[in-house]
């Protein structure tokens, strides 16, 4: 199919950290040939079989007991802790030896959000109408502990129609370690996807939602989530005009992961310092039937104040090897007076319940990147979000 125009665009997001609140921690046992392992992880079964092996013990001697999680994000699938204290509880004779990483160590030895490069590009036909979609994207693995969704996940599969689509991916591994995080693929991909939908809505001059509706037009349950989104946010209600140099606006976002859907939009305000500030988030979810409607609204709670601080403030950097962040206070989660007034809506359904726990994170950083653009004209493409 012919295109008479086309938009292009690049988008970038750096290594993140998990940061869990509680640091990474493991008590070992090793005593009479069997190995009695304390410790909150997500898999247990790995961590059994990793400590079998580093104790060149049979899977039955090793005996796996579960605490609450103190904070996974994906980071505690990981064994690195758990052999390193099994390994010191097999040099005490039969005493129990408790390993406490550091702040410090935890942020300088993760097993980080890999770095992501993607390219967009877009056809239009003559009549104006998005007819083709290409995304190439590029960055290492996220070091799979056991499972692992394909890098494309949340570019490939979205519920946008396109008469052409081609999306692809390069391998490019690093000596970084990397691993899953929170939302795992989808956390980069719903960024890249999500603002470049906005790009092509600025190119056609359309309203990101109106475009967005078009795309959805065969999906009732997407055009739902989307349509009450815009609803509870008052999406078509202009904001006063810019005062003391602060400027307002909205941005929205759509994404479904692990079998449910997620429509965010972020109220921003811009100072005249450029200072990027969200002070209210509208979040829509279709989860399949709501089991436990506060859970929800708690992991939808935990997910969004868990992404912003990866939008505005998360980013690893390396000189000579080394990672230049140690504490929260050069890598900084979200601080309480940064926190956004947060509204959940669950959308009523009796399909499958879906996932609660990852899909709540990959809408907010483009809906605050949309948001952005719509106050200053600003169009960020990098991850962490900053003006100046």
């Amino acid at each position: 199919m012919a295109t008479r125009r086309t938009v292009s665009a690049e988008y970038r997001v750096p290594f993140i950290a998990h940061a869990p609140m509680e640091p990474m921690n493991c008590t070992a046992q090793f005593k009479d040939g069997a190995a009695t392992v304390w410790v909150s992880h997500q898999g247990p079964g790995v961590a059994r079989d990793a400590v079998a092996k580093a104790l060149g013990v049979g899977n039955d001697k090793v005996e796996i007991r579960l605490g609450f999680l103190g904070g996974g994000f994906g980071r505690r699938f990981f064994v690195d802790v758990v052999v390193q204290a099994a390994r010191l509880a097999r040099e005490t004779a039969g005493a129990p030896v408790q390993l406490i990483w550091s702040r410090e160590n935890d942020i300088a030895h993760d097993y980080y959000r890999p770095a992501f490069v993607s390219r967009f590009k877009a056809g239009f036909d003559s009549a104006g109408k998005l007819v083709a979609l290409q995304a190439t994207s590029a960055g290492s693995s996220m070091g799979n502990p056991g499972f692992m969704d394909p890098a494309t996940e949340g570019a490939s599969n979205t519920a946008y129609t396109f008469p052409n689509v081609r999306v692809a991916h390069v391998t490019v591994e690093t000596a970084v370690p990397t691993g899953i995080w929170r939302s795992v693929n989808h956390s980069q991909n719903a960024f890249f996807t999500e603002s470049f939908i906005d790009e092509c809505a600025t190119a056609l001059g359309q309203d990101p939602i109106a475009l967005r509706t078009t795309l959805l037009a065969d999906d009732p349950r997407h055009l739902r989530v989307l349509a009450r989104a815009a609803e509870l946010s008052n999406w078509k209600q202009p904001f006063n005009p810019p005062a003391d140099g602060v400027k307002r606006a909205r941005g929205v976002a759509i994404h479904d992961s692990f079998g449910s859907i997620v429509a965010q939009v972020a109220e921003i305000a811009v100072t005249a310092e450029k200072q990027i500030r969200v002070e209210r988030v509208v979040c829509v979810i279709d989860c399949g039937l709501a089991v436990n409607p506060n859970l929800i609204r708690q992991q939808m709670e935990s997910a969004i104040v868990f992404g912003l601080s990866a939008a505005l403030h998360g980013e690893i950097t390396l000189e000579n090897g080394q990672v230049q962040q140690s504490n929260f206070h050069d890598y900084a989660p979200l601080r309480m007076n940064e926190c956004p007034v947060i509204e959940v809506d669950i959308i009523p359904s009796n399909a499958p319940p879906g996932g609660v726990g990852e899909p709540g994170t990959p809408p907010i950083a483009p809906a605050v990147a949309n948001a952005v653009f719509a106050a200053t004209g600003a169009r960020l493409r990098s991850l962490p979000l900053k003006l100046s």
